[in-house]
């Protein structure tokens, strides 16, 4: 397979670039920060980003794990991409991740100063600098469960060459390394952002117990709810379930991994 390496480094805009250098050499896979990702779709690997420092995100994106290394190579065997983009920082980044992958060393090597303006680049620093923010080069959707809890922007860049018109989708993140550091949300927030989102049913008399449940890439909500007599249950607890699923996520960035309602009473009035 063909291997192209992208260098430059950090905060110059090459995650923000990596899709169209790939496609303009025919390269059907990027590796950027732990990532096998092909087509806007993650093959394997997780983001350096989600690491809690910056020492462990780097040894992230230079698949320092044996068992992460091991992933995407196996992912690299079974898909066996025509040609790998690599993105890193410097010659040697490049080497390290080729090494732990056991791939060829690259034929071509791409600095962002042969694709980028200083003015470009300079723009780039300034919001990884002011405003910490990182760019992924996939659809939020592909990694919502990896950061789950994160506030994640949506980005979509059109770019028309030749006449035709090209869509690349990423993703903004703010890492808890960067300067905004970390969050958390009480129990209460989403007890009370479901219990806002029931009262809207005229069909349910009352809430009558949430329980949350914090997995590995996001949480599962469980609701109890007294119904009114005569209702279609199936439709409330169906309808309820994508609501307070989009009233959570909206709020809270959270991903939500289930969401479980039960019709624990029936209220007849007299």
């Amino acid at each position: 397979m063909k291997i192209y390496a992208f260098i430059g480094p950090s905060g110059t805009g090459k995650s923000y670039r990596a899709q169209w250098i790939a496609r303009e050499y025919g390269l059907e896979c990027i590796i950027d920060d732990g990532l096998l990702i092909r087509q806007n779709k993650i093959l394997a690997g997780k983001s350096a980003k989600k690491e809690p420092s910056k020492i462990a995100s780097v040894k992230c994106a230079i698949f320092n794990n044996p068992i992460h290394a091991n992933m995407v190579r196996e992912a690299i065997y079974q898909y066996k991409p025509s040609g790998i983009l690599i993105l890193g920082t410097s010659d040697e980044m490049i080497e390290k991740i080729v090494a732990q992958l056991g791939l060829p060393e690259p034929e071509k090597k791409i600095y962002i100063n042969e694709v980028a303006t200083e003015k470009e680049m300079e723009r780039a620093r300034y919001f990884r600098r002011e405003q910490g923010k990182h760019v992924i080069p996939v659809p939020t959707v592909e990694i919502k469960n990896q950061f789950s809890g994160y506030f994640l922007n949506p980005l979509k860049i059109f770019r028309r060459r030749d006449y035709e018109t090209a869509v690349a989708e990423k993703t903004i993140v703010r890492p808890a390394f960067s300067y905004m550091g970390e969050y958390t949300i009480s129990e209460n927030v989403i007890n009370s952002l479901v219990l806002n989102v029931v009262k809207s049913f005229s069909s349910i008399r009352r809430l009558t117990k949430v329980r949350n449940r914090n997995v590995y890439d996001g949480v599962i909500i469980d609701i109890e709810i007294s119904c009114y007599y005569g209702v279609n249950f199936m439709s409330v607890m169906e309808e309820l379930s994508k609501k307070v699923a989009a009233e959570v996520e909206r709020i809270t960035a959270l991903n939500i991994v289930e969401m479980n309602v039960l019709v624990k009473e029936v209220y007849m009035e007299k």
